[in-house]
């Protein structure tokens, strides 16, 4: 065996295989696969490749022998934006899950911009990752159905993509509207404000069908004021509430359906003096974020996002692996967290206007 002598402190040249080969006087491809598990080789033949690698300080690119063996042990995470609360979390529970499993996760935020969305699935897809975990907060004109389809091994999110063929993990919208609607009418208003997200998404539409539906069957005289904004924003929020509590007949409660939009709604209810919970109350939806530490504490219902984050790695994993697809998403449980943002109303109710109740377009 040759010895290497160096220099102190003077920059080493990287070691490749190519020297491990040579100096163990086997090939490449032999010393390779020992390397990476695939081939059983004699004591002193195996001593050698030892000896060398140990002499040589030889350090293997793990992407390198990922790639050798056909995958990468890596997957991605594309999300919207990782500077809210839900999306930080979510991101969170997905690196946990990835991190248990042994393997390594690529994050991406996008700032919900499609051409973003495109690159990023392209990209990942192509050269980085052996699967995606896939967030949007748009509605799809087809060009990121087309696109998740061209990667295959994806799963989706919190939000659906219509027709793509993947698994999904979803929280159960519907029962968090219907807990909210429950919870509203318990309390006795009758004038109700559901503050959605676009009209396209999949939250928007379930959480308001349950918490429509629910209000239709209370056999109450409830109507509904539904405003729907461009995402889930505190901005957005607060201009819908604006327009709900300045409108001829404002409600008396709100659902708010994220953290972020409740957020918008308290900024509102400052702007026009309306106090919580005495002139308003209300409910938000995620309870991701300190709201028991605002004032006065929010009632929300709290969707698992760390179940949904590990379900989601779980579910990739299996896609990967060659698992057929489930034919209806994975559904996690929500459930309604009572604070104190809610109470009976102190305005008497409207009498001169028969139920109605909006619907979502």
């Amino acid at each position: 065996m040759r010895t290497q002598n160096s220099r102190s402190g003077a920059r080493q040249p990287t070691v490749r295989l190519r020297d491990v080969a040579r100096e163990s006087g086997l090939s490449v491809a032999a010393v390779s696969r020992f390397l990476n598990g695939t081939l059983d080789l004699p004591p002193d033949t195996a001593r050698r490749i030892k000896e060398a690698v140990a002499l040589l300080n030889y350090r293997p690119n793990p992407h390198a022998r990922r790639l050798s063996r056909g995958r990468t042990d890596t997957i991605g995470l594309i999300v919207p934006d990782i500077a809210n609360p839900f999306f930080a979390l979510l991101v969170d529970a997905v690196e946990r899950a990835a991190e248990e499993r042994g393997t390594d996760l690529l994050v991406c935020a996008t700032r919900n911009r499609l051409s973003h969305e495109l690159h990023e699935l392209s990209r990942l897809g192509r050269d980085y990752a052996d699967g995606l975990l896939f967030v949007t907060n748009h509605a799809d004109d087809g060009a990121l159905a087309q696109a998740i389809g061209d990667v295959g091994k994806v799963v989706l999110l919190d939000e659906d993509v219509p027709g793509v063929e993947a698994p999904r993990v979803f929280a159960e919208n519907y029962r968090g509207g219907v807990l909210a609607a429950e919870h509203l009418l318990a309390a006795g208003h009758r004038r109700l404000a559901f503050l959605g997200g676009p009209r396209g998404l999949l939250s928007t539409v379930e959480r308001f069908s349950g918490f429509a539906e629910t209000v239709r069957s209370s056999g109450s005289s409830a109507q509904i004021v539904f405003e729907s904004y461009d995402d889930y924003g505190a901005a957005q929020g607060q201009d819908a509430a604006e327009r709900m509590l300045q409108a001829a007949w404002p409600a008396t409660a709100a659902f708010a359906t994220s953290d972020e939009t409740a957020l918008g709604v308290l900024a509102a209810a400052r702007k026009l003096s309306v106090r919580l919970p005495t002139d308003l109350s209300l409910v938000a939806f995620d309870d991701v974020g300190p709201l028991h530490l605002l004032s006065p504490p929010l009632t929300a219902i709290r969707q698992p996002v760390a179940e949904i984050g590990s379900c989601g790695v779980g579910a990739l994993l299996d896609h990967i692996a060659g698992q057929p697809v489930p034919e209806q998403p994975r559904r996690v449980p929500v459930e309604l967290i009572e604070r104190a943002s809610v109470a009976t109303p102190s305005r008497p109710r409207s009498t001169t206007r028969n139920k109605a109740v909006s619907g979502v377009a």
